[in-house]
């Protein structure tokens, strides 16, 4: 048979025993293929890759008001997006299958590992080769001890330099070092905890917001929270029972030089309750200082101004008179926007849109605030009378304010000080800008894979540690007579399996004229033998 028509027999033979491979076979296969560390790293690359699109999107869990902009502004291009779970990636099947697959990938990988070092380690260091001088380390000397007692001097400076032993008659084996392969390992364990850890938190932790102004209490509850975002496997009964109440907020600002109007620091004073109907504490609220309360932590993430109003309709009742939050649009000066609802104003429902400006002052006839602190605080709006639209079975925004079934009332908007008042044409009531309070932005998060997480990326960095410090090396020494009972030839030997920064040369040659003190030896003769005959005479031997 030619050699061309051989190869062809074999090939034909090889994809004949592929197609006989049967189910398991391929499950072998397949299984094999995915627990390789090729296709992890590829797996972490796509994990990666697709983690962009979260980062450069706005997403439905964080922040909904922002997706709701880009449809408006891409009306083309939002609908392709969506149907590909662009708005929601951390939430998407296919970015769920990557994180499935990378995570099995590396748990397949090293796991069988990890078993196959437990029992490596178990394992006495091999047999010492006959030919030392092979090695990439080599020594020898010579000594009036007889082998015997050459081979157990050798022993106990092994021991002492911490080494595994294993010996026979005529020869000492030595090793040191398990603990770079165990750093390699803890690294990759690590990793695998770290995937474990964010899968938990994606899985029973959970995020809200909640704008409370000064005065009002919030209940740990899902309908008490402004944005709720919970784990898949969250339920209602599965928050914490506790409650925080914002007593007062304060803030400082810079008040002079170039960095004028800058805050210099906030501070929020809240009393809270570990239960319902518990006894309360205090708490200084600040940012980078969270309040912890049942492993559930409130994060200060932004504040404002929350002008309080008194309407009166045109039946002479009080109809309105609480707090609205503002929130602010240009931060320099934290003017503030916002709209004031009164659906149950008669003969007409009413509404107002207009800015706060905690001081202001006139720019070229436009109204405009020059500081954030309330030094000068002033609020302009525009009326409204007429249909607000809340019974229409459309959800609407507590910031915005639906105009197309009202009509704008004939007042011009004129700044209004706490205490004064606006009347209203028509017989439809009057608006009294009462004064202020401050409200203050808390964000909720639990997250039980938190201190797991921080404990794998502190493992990795330990493994990480251990596998670049640590090097894996081996040591043998023979000794043998002469054959007439005076001379001992004693071999040393060595070779290290991860030396790339290099250093395993001067430890053999510190290790090499240890034993030739211990033993007695003379001169040493080989590749090193200036090398040990200098650490020697450095010893004073």
């Amino acid at each position: 048979m030619t050699p061309g028509a051989a190869g062809r027999a074999a090939g034909t033979a090889a994809r004949a025993g592929q197609l006989r491979l049967g189910p398991a076979g391929w499950l072998r296969w397949t299984w094999r293929q995915l627990t390789s560390m090729r296709t992890a790293l590829v797996l972490l690359f796509l994990l990666a890759l697709a983690s962009i699109p979260g980062s450069i999107l706005p997403q439905e869990g964080i922040d909904p008001a922002a997706v709701s902009q880009y449809y408006a502004q891409h009306p083309a291009l939002a609908p392709f997006l969506a149907r590909l779970s662009a708005f929601d990636v951390f939430g998407a099947p296919w970015f769920a299958a990557i994180y499935l697959l990378l995570f099995a990938s590396l748990a397949g990988c090293v796991l069988p590992r990890a078993a196959r070092f437990a029992r490596s380690a178990r394992q006495p260091p091999p047999r010492a080769p006959r030919h030392l001088d092979r090695l990439p380390q080599a020594a020898r000397m010579a000594t009036a001890a007889p082998p015997a007692d050459a081979i157990e001097a050798a022993r106990r400076v092994l021991a002492r330099r911490r080494f595994r032993l294993r010996s026979a008659d005529g020869w000492v084996s030595a090793e040191k070092g398990y603990l770079h392969e165990a750093g390699n390992l803890l690294f990759h364990l690590a990793l695998l905890g770290l995937l474990a850890s964010v899968a938990l938190g994606g899985l029973f932790g959970y995020k809200g917001d909640r704008l409370l102004v000064a005065g009002q209490t919030y209940a740990n509850t899902p309908t008490s929270m402004d944005v709720f975002r919970p784990g898949r496997l969250v339920t209602a009964t599965d928050l914490q029972p506790f409650s925080v109440t914002l007593r007062r907020f304060s803030a400082g600002y810079v008040s002079s030089g170039p960095q004028r109007g800058e805050p210099a620091w906030f501070s929020a004073s809240v009393s809270y309750t570990a239960s319902y109907g518990g006894r309360p504490r205090g708490y200084d609220l600040r940012v980078n200082h969270p309040l912890n309360v049942d492993g559930v932590q409130v994060f200060l993430i932004g504040h404002g101004y929350a002008p309080v109003f008194k309407v009166t309709d045109g039946t002479g009742r009080v109809v309105f008179d609480q707090p609205v939050p503002f929130i602010p649009v240009e931060q320099s000066g934290l003017t503030s926007a916002g709209v004031v609802k009164v659906p149950d104003a008669r003969p007409r429902q009413l509404g107002f849109a207009g800015v706060f400006l905690p001081t202001a002052v006139d720019v070229d006839g436009r109204l405009a605030s020059a500081f954030p602190a309330p030094l000068l605080p002033r609020v302009s709006l525009v009326a409204y009378a007429g249909n607000l639209g809340l019974n229409g079975g459309q959800p609407q925004s507590v910031y915005s304010l639906s105009t197309s079934r009202m009509r704008r009332l004939p007042l011009r908007p004129v700044p209004l000080a706490p205490g004064q008042s606006i009347k209203l044409p028509d017989g439809l009531g009057r608006l009294t800008f009462v004064g202020y309070r401050q409200w203050a932005s808390l964000a909720i998060t639990y997250d039980p894979g938190q201190l797991p997480a921080l404990a794998s990326a502190l493992t990795a960095l330990a493994g990480l540690v251990l596998s670049f410090l640590v090097r894996r090396r081996r040591v043998f020494v023979r000794a043998a007579g002469d054959g007439s009972g005076q001379v001992t030839a004693v071999d040393v030997g060595g070779l290290t399996r991860s030396d790339a920064a290099g250093g395993f040369e001067a430890e053999f040659a510190d290790l090499a004229g240890e034993i030739m003190r211990a033993i007695g030896g003379s001169t040493p003769a080989g590749p090193i033998a200036g090398e040990v005959a200098a650490v020697a005479a450095a010893k004073g031997e």
